[in-house]
């Protein structure tokens, strides 16, 4: 006994979940009835996953499940529609990615007490299969004009002319969904419904049900049923306006703008609520919106329309031709009940599979007998050419990886220049030829700046010589001016290859130097030899800087060079021994 008592209170906490998460949401705030009940039946429709099921999807369910062959009249029991339910949201999981998945138990379980609490509030255990599909049909996802469309298939007769007493049982069934949600006051279900929807009685056929229920605004019993398909359309729907209540920089949903207040403007949530400010009034006449457009475009819409460039109406619905539509529901693909019309739609497929023989035998010219051997000969080329389209693919594949390798070899980088030991011995050897060369150029350097100080002190020997020959011409022969001049003469060149001092004549070892320094040494009489100095350091500063332009060609003339500058050191060495010669009187 305790057993049964803890399963029949957790039923009744399942059959109230749906309705106790509804009141959680604080739907009844909402001032006006029409969006408090849209609101609450979309919520319901997206709790129960109902909004990822789409009308078609539902009519194939139906067909599946031998709905479409059942009277409109026939009652089902609550463990047929369980199983209704199950199959149609295990086959919504198959069309949905993985990572969508939804919960089909749970759904199932909030689906059928939801049912079950509006269709069957007595508790007879049954409900008719016309009240399940008009439910399922208007609650299910997908376009509101093909609903109706499907709506009207099950209430119109073979010529496609609306059965009134068919629609008025389509509105007792559908209207029990506001009652359902605690709405019933508002969109309850009256004798005067049907004339409300079509007050003249007259044919109605497709086109005149689909105006009437599409106007703007529509019938009033049934106002809420396009709001809800309006609900989910702007769910998502941005605009970057200010609230002229709540002060919010954005609104989401519905925009509403007053008629009568200029630039006063409301989002769904505070116009829902009331709420107003200001000269504002909830007697206003607002606009509602369901989208953003940019001054520029409202301009151009403007200006269009005023041009003629665009029309000023347009339809609500694309026209149907008058004739009866077929049945939606496709009622004869179902009826086994029935052997002998199974039997003609069998002589039906025959029939039809022999005139398509026929045809593809007339347009090949084959006789019947090579119809085999063209299909076989077909399914080689297509396999064929499946097998070549994949080798493509791989070939395709192939050449990018080779591009992308080829392009990446052709980047060198440290780290390729570490995996690879050949590269690595060429980097090694080219740091070690330039640190080389820049040392030779340093010993060069310091090469020039001593042979340059020599120079200078050789001048500084000549001059006073000249001083002293000229202010002491008859001084004593024990003066000896080579004293001084070795006293201030600078050290010896620093050589950088091995050699002893050369042994020349002064005519020999000024080969090579300008006419001028020869003229200098050549003679007997002394000329100005500061100035003839002057003349031999640039010539040898000259050689010097051939040598340095030299050292740039380092494969072809490094010989080249080390000889020239053991010639310009020897060059000085003479120009020494013959400076200390000349200044020596002679007895």
């Amino acid at each position: 006994m305790i057993e049964e008592g803890s399963k029949s209170s957790k039923s009744m906490v399942e059959k109230r979940q749906l309705f106790m998460e509804m009141r959680a949401q604080n739907f009844d705030v909402i001032r006006l009835s029409t969006y408090r009940t849209a609101c609450k039946l979309r919520f319901v429709q997206k709790r129960c996953n109902l909004h990822l099921v789409d009308v078609w999807n539902m009519i194939e369910a139906f067909r599946d499940n031998g709905l479409s062959t059942l009277d409109h009249n026939a009652e089902i029991n609550v463990s047929r529609l369980e199983t209704i339910l199950s199959s149609i949201f295990y086959q919504l999981n198959k069309r949905l990615p993985t990572t969508h998945q939804i919960n089909v138990e749970q759904s199932i379980g909030l689906l059928l007490n939801f049912i079950v609490a509006t269709y069957d509030s007595e508790g007879h255990g049954k409900l008719t299969v016309f009240a399940m599909k008009a439910m399922l049909a208007t609650m299910c996802g997908g376009k509101i004009l093909d609903k109706l469309r499907y709506i009207f298939s099950q209430i119109s007769d073979s010529n496609g002319v609306m059965v009134y007493a068919k629609f008025d049982q389509f509105l007792r069934e559908v209207l029990k969904l506001p009652t359902a949600v605690f709405e019933g006051p508002s969109f309850g279900y009256t004798e005067h419904s049907v004339r409300t929807c079509f007050p003249q009685q007259k044919k109605i056929l497709l086109n005149t049900f689909l105006d009437v229920l599409m106007a703007d605004p529509p019938p009033q019993y049934l106002v809420w049923l396009p709001l809800m398909h309006r609900l989910a359309n702007v769910e998502n729907v941005f605009h970057p306006v200010e609230c002229s209540y709540c002060r919010s920089e954005s609104m989401m949903g519905f925009r509403y703008r007053c008629q009568q207040c200029h630039g006063y403007q409301l989002c769904q949530s505070c116009f829902w609520r009331g709420h107003a400010s200001g000269p504002h009034s909830n007697q206003h006449q607002m606009k509602e919106h369901s989208s953003w457009k940019s001054p520029a475009k409202k301009l151009s819409h403007a200006i269009s329309k005023s041009l003629g460039c665009m029309p000023m109406g347009e339809p609500p619905h694309p026209v149907f031709p008058e004739a009866a539509e077929r049945p939606q529901d496709l009622a004869h693909t179902t009826t086994l009940e029935s052997p002998s019309r199974l039997d003609e739609e069998h002589r039906l497929i025959a029939r039809y599979a022999a005139r398509l023989a026929a045809e593809a035998s007339n347009s090949t010219q084959c006789p019947p007998t090579d119809l085999s051997f063209n299909f076989d000969a077909n399914k080689q080329q297509r396999q064929l050419i499946a097998e070549l389209e994949n080798k493509n693919r791989e070939i395709l594949q192939e050449i990018q990886r080779l591009r992308l390798e080829h392009e990446q070899a052709s980047q060198p980088t440290p780290e390729k220049a570490q995996q690879n030991p050949t590269l690595l011995a060429e980097l090694r050897l080219l740091r070690h030829r330039k640190d080389e060369l820049e040392r030779r150029m340093s010993a060069l350097q310091e090469s020039r700046r001593e042979l340059m100080v020599q120079l200078e002190g050789l001048m500084r020997l000549l001059k006073d010589e000249e001083q002293k020959q000229a202010s002491q011409t008859g001084s004593s022969p024990h003066s000896s001016p080579s004293h001084s001049a070795s006293c201030t003469m600078p050290m010896p060149i620093r050589s950088t290859s091995a050699g002893s001092t050369p042994t020349h004549t002064p005519q020999d070892c000024l080969a090579g130097v300008g006419d001028d320094v020869l003229d200098a040494f050549s003679q007997g009489v002394p000329r100005n030899l500061r100035n003839d100095l002057l003349v031999a350091a640039d010539s040898i500063t000259n050689t010097m800087s051939s040598l340095v332009k030299e050292l740039h060609s380092v494969d072809d003339g490094l010989e080249d060079e080390e000889e020239n500058l053991r010639n310009g050191r020897e060059k000085v060495s003479s120009l020494k021994h013959s400076g200390k010669r000349q200044s020596t009187p002679s007895f």
